[in-house]
């Protein structure tokens, strides 16, 4: 039995990385796409960590880049609570792909790395200051850097009733972060692929329906741009 566990563990490590790039590839063609998965932006090049075995963004970012046309660039917007810590260090020497982190500071990983720019909040950071700091920094990313593509982890751990979270975040609040990053970069004219990241309880239907906020933010957006 656990020799079949290992087997389907090991299976979903790799479908969430084909996932990821399955959503990206499909953005880059219908304008917004989401994986039910991802998020796993803690693994580093030679080890995983903070549950995280591979790191989807990256394989994903990675493979478009490497694309021999057209050359791309990409946005990596990653507002789990934890710093996306993984991504930063694969990336900080690569000028085509930009990651920007919207973190809680006293988190996981005790050790942070250097995204190319980070947000660091304090713990009990409610809605409107946790999106008041996202409106300030979104649009002039996506102005200067231009991506082709932004991968956005839309993690929902800043909520308050998360296990592993601190901050204080409600499911109004998440929604609207949700949507206004779609919104925004849509509006932009940019493709832009979703994956789920971090979210912990022991209510397994309530940390579901809470990761589907992701979703019905995308449809929305989906329906109001005519994608």
């Amino acid at each position: 039995m656990k020799q079949k566990c290992d087997v389907m563990y090991l299976s979903a490590v790799r479908c969430g990385p084909g996932g990821t790039l399955l959503a990206g590839q499909i953005a880059l063609q219908r304008g917004l796409a989401c994986s039910t998965a991802g998020g796993t932006h803690h693994a580093f090049p030679s080890h995983g960590s903070g549950f995280c075995l591979l790191n989807d963004l990256a394989v994903t970012a990675k493979h478009l880049i490497s694309e021999p046309t057209p050359k791309r660039k990409i946005l990596i917007v990653d507002l789990d609570v934890h710093q996306g810590d993984g991504t930063a260090f694969i990336f900080k020497d690569e000028p085509s792909v930009f990651t920007f982190s919207v973190h809680c500071q006293r988190n996981f990983p005790l050790r942070k790395q250097q995204s190319d720019l980070d947000v660091s909040l304090e713990d009990g950071t409610e809605d409107r200051e946790y999106l008041s700091r996202v409106q300030e920094h979104l649009p002039w990313l996506l102005e200067s850097f231009r991506p082709d593509l932004v991968l956005y982890d839309s993690g929902v751990d800043p909520h308050w009733d998360d296990e592993l979270g601190k901050l204080r975040l409600t499911d109004e609040g998440l929604y609207r972060r949700d949507l206004y990053v779609l919104h925004t970069v849509v509006k932009s004219g940019i493709p832009v692929a979703t994956v789920i990241g971090g979210g912990y309880s022991r209510d397994i239907d309530r940390l579901a329906r809470r990761h589907s906020i992701i979703h019905r933010a995308a449809l929305k957006v989906w329906r109001e741009h005519g994608l």
